[in-house]
C-alpha cells in the first residue's frame, strides 16, 4: 500500500539523469570496512589544502601542533626537548 504522497510527488530529475543507468554497477558498502577501521576524512580548506599537498605533511603538522600544545609555560626550548625526547 503507497502512501498519497508519493504518487503525487512530481519527478524534478533533469531528463539526461537515467537512474538506472548512474546506479548500474553501484557496490553497496563499498567503504564500510575502511569506515569501521576508524578512518576519519577531513575537509580541508582550499587555502589549507595548498599549504598541505600531501596527506603526510597534514600529519606532520598537526604532529608538531599536538608537541607545542604540550611543553609546559615558562620551559626553555632545550627543556622541552628533553621532555619531548624522554616520552
Amino acid at each position: 500500500m503507497r502512501k498519497e504522497g508519493l504518487t503525487n510527488m512530481e519527478d524534478n530529475l533533469r531528463p539526461e539523469y537515467d537512474l538506472k543507468r548512474l546506479l548500474k554497477g553501484g557496490v553497496r558498502g563499498k567503504y564500510a570496512e575502511r569506515s569501521r577501521a576508524g578512518t576519519n576524512l577531513v575537509c580541508l580548506a582550499s587555502d589549507v589544502a595548498r599549504a598541505f599537498p600531501t596527506e603526510e605533511a597534514v600529519n606532520e603538522a598537526l604532529r608538531l601542533a599536538i608537541k607545542i600544545t604540550q611543553i609546559p609555560v615558562g620551559v626553555t626550548v632545550k627543556e622541552a626537548k628533553t621532555q619531548t625526547d624522554e616520552s
